[in-house]
């Protein structure tokens, strides 16, 4: 989430000094494939142009308010430290009474300004400056309580929700004990109750594998976990699948291991080759990881067999929708390693038909001038469509993409953290929705700062 790329194209700085209103679709592909399970009402073109905000946080369009919840440095309600820097991957869960609760990431390395505070019985390593906070709202959105759910874990990027409405929070590292002033190896999931975290404690669940992490989704048909892995150097990163041996057994259930499997693609070793849409792979293999925990080697790195393995730059985002779960790839560069470029794709993997799916291809042949690269976080809207945090360089938006496959701006942040004369703005993470669809919530990276968003939801 960190780690941006380079940018490519002005989309951003256009989309701002045009006002922001609904245009073209910036990419190609068979876009309805991505709101697979969304019955939602479809049809509008966004929300208008974005109206700036005097107070110079965040831009919504006409008729949209915001209320900040949480920023880094403020002091936690529980009394534990203050708020954590690097607000990242977040999921919102029912509370009883009609509040919300939220567990944020917090994606921290050993620089960290604001370590998330470490607490008896919910610290992994002493030395590790990362973990997740959980913030519990009433029904309009006043902060009630606002605590640690998890420290002493190290990159904690994104990850996902699970059906018995826990969070699973990622590892984006591969650090080993020693490296950096750890004290343990790094590069775990880890379980977390928002609820009660002393439930589930600081245990890193190791039969999921010790990578890079990014994101995950779970089969609620199956409880298979699919992982995502951001590698930054080639090898890149692999799609991986584990198979729990408690299957959808509920909290603390993932602990009693399973299978970690990574994907082949028989002939594709590399994704980014793949450039045209609608282009289905049959007979997708699953092949056992050789050592998860990476005890010697890298598991990318590791041998797959002479027939290999396939890898993708930069996998990112991770959900599942209808039958079949879905994950992207934010950019490929070849000056980087890739076999093509491209600024994003977004893959479909339908796992009855051992089916593998290109359904978007976002650039380079599509239409600088619009939005549309390095996708990242991505979740239902209320409308169907979908709520896209891109990670790029300039100018920093939530986009909206309607099921009529058109991209709107639906925020935009304003906090300055560069200068006047060379402005920059933190990147938007963890947008998920409260469980009736009538708050989005969304995290800006830097400085860490979680805003609920209300308004004329469609």
């Amino acid at each position: 989430m960190s780690v941006s790329p380079r940018p490519l194209a002005t989309r951003r700085t256009v989309l701002a000094a045009s006002g922001a209103a609904a245009v073209s679709v910036a990419f190609t592909g068979a876009f309805t494939e991505l709101f697979a399970g969304s019955s939602a009402a479809r049809g509008h073109s966004g929300y208008g142009p974005l109206v700036p905000d005097p107070d110079g946080l965040l831009d919504l369009p006409k008729g949209f308010r915001y209320r900040v919840l949480s920023r880094e440095g403020d002091p936690l309600r529980s009394g534990e430290g203050r708020v954590p820097s690097h607000c990242d991957g977040m999921a919102a869960f029912a509370a009883r009474g009609g509040h919300v609760r939220l567990v944020r990431n917090h994606e921290n390395r050993v620089d960290a300004e604001i370590p998330v505070p470490t607490v008896e019985g919910l610290t992994y390593d002493p030395m590790g400056k990362g973990g997740c906070t959980a913030l519990e709202l009433d029904g309009h959105n006043r902060v009630l309580s606002e605590r640690v759910a998890i420290a002493g874990t190290a990159v904690n990027c994104a990850g996902g929700r699970t059906p018995w409405n826990t969070w699973l929070t990622c590892e984006e590292t591969e650090d080993r004990a020693g490296t950096n002033g750890y004290t343990k190896d790094h590069g775990y999931i880890f379980e977390v109750d928002g609820a009660d975290p002393h439930r589930t404690g600081a245990v890193p669940l190791t039969a999921m594998g010790r990578f890079q992490h990014e994101a995950i989704a779970v089969d609620p048909r199956d409880g298979t976990v699919y992982e995502t892995e951001d590698a930054f150097e080639k090898p890149f990163g692999l799609f991986y699948r584990f198979l729990p041996k408690k299957p959808l057994g509920g909290t603390g259930s993932l602990r009693a291991g399973g299978r970690l499997e990574a994907m082949r693609v028989p002939g594709v070793p590399d994704l980014s080759a793949v450039q045209e849409t609608g282009t289905v792979f049959e007979g997708v293999e699953w092949v056992p990881v050789p050592d998860p925990q990476a005890a010697e080697t890298p598991i990318r790195f590791q041998d797959f067999g002479p027939k290999g393995i396939t890898h993708g730059q930069k996998l990112e985002g991770c959900y599942w929708g209808g039958s079949c779960v879905y994950f992207v790839s934010s950019f490929a560069y070849r000056e980087e390693g890739s076999a093509a470029d491209h600024y994003g794709q977004v893959w479909r993997y339908d796992p009855a038909g051992r089916r593998l799916t290109l359904v978007v291809v976002f650039g380079p042949d599509t239409d600088l001038q619009l939005p549309g690269e390095s996708p990242d976080n991505i979740t239902l809207a209320p409308d169907g469509g979908l709520m896209v945090c891109e990670d790029g360089g300039g100018a920093q938006h939530v986009f909206g993409l309607t099921r009529r496959g058109e991209v709107y701006a639906m925020a935009r942040g304003r906090q300055n953290i560069g200068t006047a004369e060379a402005p920059e703005w933190g990147e938007f993470a963890g947008v998920t929705f409260a469980p009736d669809y009538g708050t989005m919530y969304v995290n800006v990276y830097t400085p860490g700062t979680t805003f609920a968003v209300t308004g004329p939801w469609r």
